[in-house]
Parts: structure tokens; C-alpha cells; sequence
């Protein structure tokens, strides 16, 4: 990811102004405004690490919010070349250092603390996601269950994971579910009009709950089909109609899937499969950020 741009950096400053990072009251009254001190931070957990793009841009962001000189806000952050976003830590780990001046570092240590666990937290689910289809042509997605405002960020970490995104908004893709056939008239009707006026290079993906949803949707030329909430048998006799046409349809399942039975959906011979509990029930990674003085 590129760390360095309006969307992510809005995110990042909203995070620090949202503590106040900048109007630290107990750190300007105890700590010597020119002390530096060096901080490092562990994996207090086996994780997959997501975010240590972020820790140089929280500082750069906070020295434009912080009053105090810029010889105070020079920093440098160091990790280990074996250590970046996707790859594999233990617990006790160091993930990276970071040299700066000791009241920015305890300014910033909770907000870059909060974005990598969380983050982290997702890479490390979806990780033990993908780790179950190995060996098998699925892939695991996310979906849209995302936290107001952090989508971008969550998606990557998603990515970090080994899953693959599924759409970013709803302008990402035309996917015509439950709600949608209900409101619109029937499978044959929202099928039609959606092919007939969606804009050139827009796939059409239908989610279908039974047989008699899949037919319907194959006869009206849906090119993606959504199986949602059907059960592995169900799935793989759903993928074997599909394969009787001629024509590739891409499929999808979706609904009741968990670490237990993700595989099962995935021997069936279904592409992909989306999960949102990649994002909207990951557990924060458990990492700490200890600091010292530096002592000249």
C-alpha cells in the first residue's frame, strides 16, 4: 500500500486529532521536552503484520499538528528486512524500532498501537482462512462489512492475510442480492435490466438461495453466481448445473461460513468465497510498544 496519499493520510490525522495527540496534557508535564528516547515494538502473539507502513506517516502528520520545533520531530524508524506487511511473526518478536523525541513517541503510542493490532488482527484471521484452502482453487473475499471510514486500510490488511477483496463500494461492481430481486420485480426482471443498461466491462453477479433461484438466474444470463447461505452439499450441486453450461460462470458462496467448514466449500469447486468476519469480527493482534531514554 501507499501510505503516502489524501485518502490514507486523512485517516491517520483524524485518528491523531481525535486523541489529541498534540495536546498530550500529562506528557508536556512530565517529560523534558527535549529527552529522546527510543521505542520498540513487539508481537506478544504469533501475528501476520499489517500497518508498519503507518508508524512514519503518524509522525510526519503529527509534526503538522505539534507546536513544538522541527529539530524536536526528527525520527527514524528501523525493522528487520524479514519484517513487513504479510509475513509471519512470534510472539516476543520485535516488529520495529523507532528513535525520536520522547513525548511524541508517548503521543503516538496508542493510535499506531490501535491501527496495527487492528489491522494485524485481520491479516492474522485471514490468514488462518487461507491456510485452510490450500491445495483447493478458492480464494477467500472480503466483503463490505467494513468500519465506517477504515475500509481502505481493512481491505489491505485483508490482502496482507492472503484473502482478495471483494468489491470496494458499491460502485465496484454490479452484485444484485436478496433485497434487491424482492424490491425489483423478480430474478427475470432485475436480471434483464441490470444486462441491458449497466455500463460497458460490468460483470452481472446474482445471489441465488435454491435450485429454482439458479435456474431462473442462468436462463436470464446472470454471468456471476452468488450461492448464499446453502449448504456444502447444496453448494456442489449448484456448481455442478453450472458447469453443464456453456459458458465460464464464475461462483461464489457465501453465508454461515467459518473456520470449521471453509473447506468443505471449497472442495465443492466454488472460486471464491467471501467472509465478513475477516474484518467485522477479528480480534486485535496482541502486540506492545516499550520505551527507554537514549542516555548520551
Amino acid at each position: 500500500m501507499e501510505w503516502k496519499n489524501r485518502r490514507i493520510d486523512a485517516l491517520l490525522e483524524q485518528a491523531l486529532l481525535e486523541d489529541k495527540a498534540a495536546s498530550d496534557t500529562t506528557t508536556n508535564l512530565t517529560i523534558d521536552a527535549d529527552l529522546r528516547a527510543t521505542a520498540t515494538i513487539i508481537a506478544r502473539q504469533e501475528l501476520v503484520v499489517a500497518g508498519i507502513g503507518c508508524i512514519p506517516r503518524f509522525f510526519e502528520i503529527f509534526a503538522r499538528l505539534d507546536a513544538r520545533s522541527p529539530a524536536q520531530s526528527r525520527f527514524e524508524v528501523i525493522s528487520h528486512p524479514e519484517i513487513f506487511d504479510g509475513v509471519r511473526a512470534h510472539a516476543g518478536q520485535t516488529l520495529a524500532v523507532i528513535r525520536h523525541n520522547a513525548r511524541a513517541l508517548l503521543s503516538c503510542e496508542r493510535v499506531i498501537l490501535n491501527l496495527m493490532q487492528h489491522l494485524s488482527g485481520i491479516a492474522t484471521l485471514t490468514r488462518r482462512f487461507a491456510d485452510e484452502l490450500h491445495g483447493t482453487k478458492a480464494h477467500v473475499l472480503d466483503t463490505r462489512k467494513t468500519v465506517p471510514g477504515l475500509r481502505a486500510l481493512e481491505k489491505y490488511a485483508v490482502l496482507c492475510g492472503g484473502g482478495a477483496n471483494h468489491r470496494l463500494d458499491l460502485s465496484d461492481g454490479i452484485l444484485i442480492k436478496n433485497n434487491h430481486i424482492s424490491l425489483g420485480g423478480g430474478i427475470a426482471r432485475v436480471l434483464t435490466r441490470a444486462l441491458a443498461e449497466r455500463m460497458p466491462g460490468k460483470r452481472v453477479q446474482i445471489e441465488v438461495r435454491s435450485p429454482e433461484d439458479l435456474e431462473e438466474a442462468l436462463k436470464y444470463g446472470a454471468e456471476a453466481i452468488l450461492l448464499d447461505n446453502m449448504t456444502p452439499e447444496q453448494a456442489s450441486a449448484s456448481i455442478n448445473r453450472i458447469r453443464e453450461e456453456k459458458r465460464w460462470i464464475p461462483t461464489e458462496a457465501s453465508g454461515g461460513i467459518v473456520l470449521d467448514n471453509i473447506r468443505a466449500y471449497a472442495l465443492t469447486g466454488v472460486e471464491f468465497i467471501s467472509v465478513g468476519a475477516l474484518t467485522h469480527s477479528a480480534k486485535a493482534a496482541d502486540m506492545s510498544m516499550r520505551i527507554s531514554a537514549e542516555h548520551s
